[in-house]
């Protein structure tokens, strides 16, 4: 924070836009939040996130060439701190999804009123993420739908993967009952977590408790 107040930086291929929401900020809410500056090119989004010590980043998911994921990716990895509002002059639900796994904390159209920026502002810099309830109720729908026939369409061996995976288990552990190097393994795990759609171990654990997976594990 910069005397007592949150220090934002915008990243927008549109000058004028980000004229109009410093201006915005400043006269609506120039006691909560400075714009210390702003860039026009994802590439230097970093540099300048980090130049002013940012506690937000505003970002348009249209930026070419680097892209607006790109950029929020970028960011959040150098400076994990830093809170990110990505913003987009359409409601893509892919666009969207791509955009709060890469590390944004929050969701919002351009088409939205200007003036309602300030509050999700806020509730962004608090650590909470922001989507608007419309667009959630349709990610969590499309989720659905992913999920649909996920269980059905996985093999005996990459369920057997993905009970062993989601019990917390090292490669190494892994590889024994799956009677496979650690090596090939690695690649399994790596297969099985790009098919669930999951980041992590973690999150391919939180589905396989989703799945009852492990209702009949003998370990808990």
């Amino acid at each position: 924070m910069r005397d007592g107040r949150y220090v934002v930086v915008i990243v927008d291929d549109h000058a004028l836009f980000s004229q109009g929401l410093t201006l915005l900020l400043e006269s609506r809410a120039g006691d909560t939040f400075v714009v210390a500056g702003s860039t026009t090119a994802g590439e230097e989004a970093v540099a300048l996130v980090g130049r002013e010590a940012a506690d937000i980043a505003i970002v348009d998911l249209a930026l070419p060439p680097l892209g607006g994921v790109e950029t929020i990716r970028r960011v959040t990895a150098a400076y994990p701190r830093t809170r990110v509002l990505a913003l987009s002059g359409t409601d893509d639900l892919g666009l969207a999804a791509a955009a709060l796994r890469a590390g944004a904390s929050g969701f919002l159209g351009k088409s939205a009123d200007p003036e309602v920026l300030v509050a999700p502002l806020l509730t962004v810099a608090a650590g909470v993420r922001v989507v608007r309830a419309d667009l959630l109720d349709s990610l969590l729908a499309a989720s659905d739908r992913a999920a649909d026939g996920l269980v059905e369409r996985l093999g005996s061996r990459e369920l057997q993967l993905w009970a062993l995976l989601a019990r917390g288990l090292e490669t190494s552990e892994i590889a024994k009952p799956m009677l496979v190097s650690e090596r090939t393994a690695k690649r399994m795990i790596a297969s099985l977590l790009h098919k669930l759609g999951a980041a992590n171990r973690i999150e391919a654990a939180a589905l396989a408790g989703r799945y009852g997976l492990l209702d009949d594990d003998p370990h808990r």
